[in-house]
């Protein structure tokens, strides 16, 4: 199986939307309730796009979304300009074929391009290969938010790592 990186825009709404709303409904990957709507997605591309965001697809030979990676901002205040929150989810039928590392390779990337400086991953405490992800291209734990959300009838454990990078060669104030 070939794996091709793709930027995704709106076209791509609904295979990612398929793929958010399965991590939704069955897994703590997600601290939300209930499947999100098309419409949504207008709007998440819209500030994405704003944002000057990547939305970073990998596609099979049969151009089938088998995953797709984001970053958005980690907090709203001016300081944290260089700072980003990863998002990074493989369709269930692809989890464990590599599809995961490509997108992170790429996130990564994108984000020294944009000059940022630091990468955190919100990551469920269960969640263990987003953690071994996260620790493979180098991030380091960073602190856990106890019993951050609800759902699924228990509390839930927000850890957090980061990967610092080595842009922006000249960080300014402001």
């Amino acid at each position: 199986m070939s794996i091709k990186i793709v930027s995704c825009g709106i076209e791509y709404a609904p295979q990612i939307l398929a793929i958010l709303n399965e991590a939704i409904v069955n897994t703590r990957a997600l601290y939300e309730y209930h499947p999100r709507t098309l419409e949504s997605m207008t709007e998440w591309f819209a500030e994405k796009a704003a944002g000057k965001y990547p939305v970073i697809g990998a596609v099979n030979d049969d151009d089938v979304l088998m995953g797709f990676a984001t970053y958005g901002s980690f907090r709203w205040r001016p300081a944290y300009k260089y700072t980003v929150e990863d998002s990074l989810y493989v369709e269930k039928r692809f989890r464990g074929q590599g599809v995961a590392t490509r997108l992170m390779q790429e996130l990564i990337d994108a984000a020294k391009s944009q000059d940022y400086h630091v990468v955190v991953g919100g990551i469920d405490s269960t969640n263990e290969p987003s953690i071994a992800l996260h620790k493979k291209f180098g991030f380091r734990f960073c602190g856990r938010i106890e019993h951050a959300g609800f759902k699924f009838g228990q509390w839930m454990d927000l850890d957090f790592y980061q990967l610092i990078l080595p842009t922006p060669a000249m960080p300014v104030d402001g």
